[in-house]
């Protein structure tokens, strides 16, 4: 090939409009060496980091950022005003009268990360702080297709356990480490992803770490990677019989190597209890838990479920990719890492399991399908909510007929109070907190179980399975989910991500009345809200016989299968969306139907279902 059809395309691919089907896709790599030193009594780190950074775009980068998001937990910082000025902050963050709590952080409690010195293949660059973000001005551009080499010196403060990361945790865990080191920010087809930590989640370069982490002998370390040296540092990590030499000196330094992630967590304790159990044909799994009495049996019931949940994922969305995953007490909550989650501890049983359950749900949609959590949250964290739901329902037996109905409740509440934002407002801009997690956890979740009954049920975990095994170790965005399901169904859906998640457009259609047509029956129903849907219809007649009719929304061009055995459907001609009603014929009199129902498998986002039903007087 000549170096003027190389040049053409590198042009092509420069100029597309890069849906991550297209066949010009890219995105960068890192490589990251990295050796730290912990002091647990003041709970400072020093650290070196080397990072071999891949250029795989087709443009010329003459700046790179870093992301410092230790720097949030200060006085002053853009969290900390955030936390101070929205209307419902977050009840981890606040006090008892209200105020932030990193307001009043001293300097030996609050955090930092700063870089103290930093090269580019050997020569100096110029580096300045913004709030977390560090900016490099390079020393050298670096070209489509090259290679970087970056040097640096760094060192932090792990902050008190405000959000997410920090040291001695309410549950008291001594170091939850996530966000804790300089992590390069993301350049992709939309350009740099440099956002500044204020609240919300995240989005990475996809590379391999080398990490070494030096801190006191006495404390259990569990996170991303696969120990390295793990018959010379036991702590339950020597293979079986293994006899642990006695170290000498006050610390020991663990070795991990992790491949393909793009972030890296750790926590570590000295009173972590760790246990393992093997899934079969699958990873093996490790829990870290404070030795607390009352804890212990949950934690104990804990690992056979966690072995049932990896089951179910591995079938219902693909194979999990890593030959390892771990359950970390630590954190304030629930958070996903990559090859690891960080949950708190102190919980009933069945909250024990479902947070691990969402937070291993992850796994798939964020450590693997890596979508950018500051602008495409509800693809993670509604994915994840849809998936974790149906996990919940079978490894926890409650076998309910729509797992789903809470999570429908709460995106009424949010369509109907005022206060929703489109789902592609950035994270970090939503008005309330109220309003970002509906819309990132229930609209998200909506987006897949209506999808299924847009397009039906089989074809929705098809479509999944698709997505994953297409999209994995790359950085889908919504196009991407949208396009999947078209090809599985064979349908057109441009309509449906863009009313769902580009605007508040609301799903409202109603039976505006029933009324005899000679010897047949005439069905009138009518579209109140914007946003368009095909209709399943159920008529229950007075024998308690029943029957559906299925009105295909036109744009879909395209049909799906009857979604309920064993009871007859009749297809009906397709309703364009610009119509605000619709007729249809039932071939039988009036006075021998009992009720007319509008979806009912409750599975469509209808905002009033008071009109949805028609029962005869």
């Amino acid at each position: 090939m000549t170096k003027s059809i190389l040049a053409f395309l590198a042009i092509l691919c420069s100029t597309a409009s890069f849906a991550q089907g297209n066949a010009c896709y890219w995105q960068q790599h890192v490589d990251y060496t990295m050796e730290v030193d912990m002091n647990v009594e003041n709970f400072q780190y020093t650290g070196t980091q080397q990072l071999v950074y891949t250029n795989n775009s087709p443009d010329e980068l003459n700046r790179v950022y870093f992301h410092l998001y230790f720097n949030a937990f200060q006085p002053g910082s853009e969290m900390d005003i955030r936390l101070q000025t929205i209307a419902d902050p977050d009840g981890r963050m606040i006090t008892e009268d209200k105020e932030s709590r990193i307001m009043s952080l001293s300097e030996t409690e609050m955090g930092y990360l700063h870089a103290t010195t930093l090269t580019q293949d050997g020569n100096s660059v110029s580096f300045s702080e913004e709030g977390t973000v560090l900016v490099v001005e390079l020393a050298s551009p670096i070209p489509s297709g090259g290679k970087t080499t970056f040097d640096m010196n760094f060192k932090g403060q792990v902050p008190l356990q405000i959000r997410r990361s920090g040291r001695n945790s309410s549950e008291g865990v001594a170091l939850s480490m996530s966000q804790w080191y300089p992590k390069l920010a993301e350049y992709d087809f939309e350009g740099w992803h440099a956002d500044p930590y204020i609240a919300r989640e995240f989005h990475g370069v996809w590379g391999d770490f080398d990490v070494k982490l030096t801190l006191d002998k006495k404390y259990v370390v569990g996170g991303t990677g696969y120990l390295q040296n793990a018959d010379e540092i036991g702590h339950g990590y020597e293979a079986p019989g293994t006899k642990i030499k006695k170290q000498k000196g006050k610390t020991l330094t663990w070795h991990f190597k992790a491949p393909m992630v793009h972030d890296f967590m750790w926590a570590a304790d000295p009173d972590y209890i760790h246990d393992t159990t093997q899934v079969p044909d699958g990873p093996m799994l490790h829990f870290l838990y404070k030795n607390k009495p009352e804890n212990l049996e949950n934690w104990k019931n804990l690992q056979p479920k966690t072995v049932e949940a990896m089951q179910f994922f591995n079938k219902n969305v693909g194979p999990y990719p890593y030959d390892q995953y771990s359950v970390i007490q630590g954190g304030d909550g629930g958070m996903e890492y990559a090859m690891a989650t960080l949950i708190t501890g102190d919980r009933k049983f069945g909250s024990l399991v479902g947070v691990m359950a969402h937070e291993m749900a992850h796994s798939w949609f964020q450590q693997v399908l890596g979508t950018n959590e500051a602008k495409h949250e509800w693809m993670d964290e509604g994915f994840t909510s849809f998936i974790s739901t149906l996990c919940m329902n079978q490894i926890m037996g409650e076998l309910k007929d729509n797992p789903f109905e809470n999570t429908y409740k709460g995106y009424r509440n949010l369509a109907l109070s005022g206060k929703e934002q489109p789902q592609t407002t950035y994270a970090d801009r939503y008005a309330l907190n109220f309003a970002y997690g509906i819309s990132a956890y229930s609209k998200g979740s909506i987006f897949l179980s209506q999808l299924g009954y847009v397009i039906g049920q089989d074809k929705l975990m098809e479509t999944i399975r698709k997505y994953y095994a297409d999209f994995k170790f790359k950085h889908p965005v919504p196009n991407d989910i949208k396009r999947t399901a078209e090809k599985v169904s064979g349908m057109e859906l441009d309509w449906y991500l863009t009313d769902w998640t580009q605007t508040t457009n609301t799903i409202d259609y109603g039976i505006k009345s029933v009324d005899a047509d000679g010897t047949s029956t005439k069905v009138t129903m009518e579209r109140i809200g914007l946003m368009p849907m095909p209709l399943d219809i159920l008529v229950v007649y007075n024998d308690d016989t029943r029957e559906t009719f299925y009105a295909p929304l036109r744009m879909m061009r395209g049909e799906k299968e009857n979604p309920y055995e064993g009871i007859q459907r009749t297809l009906v001609e397709d309703w364009p969306w610009a119509y605000p009603t619709y007729d249809f014929i039932i071939n039988k009199p009036l006075s021998s139907i009992k009720a007319v129902v509008i979806d009912p498998s409750q599975l469509m986002a209808d905002v009033n279902l008071e009109n949805n039903v028609w029962q005869a007087e």
